[in-house]
């Protein structure tokens, strides 16, 4: 089955914000991929204000984070088998293909440090839905080089 590189996909995710005391503040966010990124998941976290913050991330990084530690500097990913809140174990709905039951995000930024739980089920299943777009491996075929090249001459 062939995919245009413009289709896009996304999906609302529950998530879990982790404050000081191991405290769970509930929260959702949205993921976007497009053929165009083929390297980036965009996940927009919906926090009360108007605007929701956007961190782009590496669709490798949150693959791989999946299955074992990941990440250095601002962006940190690890699996973990349940919720830091008071050992809670998260219920995963459905057939788990993974050991884990949590994908710990962890952002780093000038304005101060958090850190999400999500199911990593969801997160599984959104990354499975964009390897139909753009298969691992692939994703060069999909950049148009031409195009990012007149794009950053433009904005020079």
């Amino acid at each position: 089955m062939s995919r245009s590189s413009s289709t896009t996909i996304s999906a609302e995710l529950g998530l879990r914000l982790v404050v000081p005391q191991q405290t769970i503040v509930p929260l959702v966010a949205s993921l976007y991929y497009s053929g165009r990124d083929p390297y980036a998941v965009r996940m927009a976290f919906h926090v009360g204000t108007d605007e929701p913050v956007e961190w782009i991330f590496a669709r490798d990084l949150l693959a791989a984070g999946i299955e074992s530690p990941q990440g250095e500097g601002d962006v940190k990913v690890w699996p973990s088998a349940q919720s830091c809140a008071e050992g809670e174990d998260l219920d995963v709905i459905g057939t788990a293909d993974t050991d884990y039951a949590v994908l710990n995000i962890e952002l780093s930024s000038p304005f101060g440090e958090a850190r999400f739980e999500a199911p990593a089920q969801a997160m599984s299943a959104f990354l499975r839905r964009t390897y139909h777009i753009v298969p691992a491996g692939q994703e060069s075929n999909y950049v148009d080089i031409e195009a990012e090249l007149t794009d950053l001459l433009r904005r020079g």
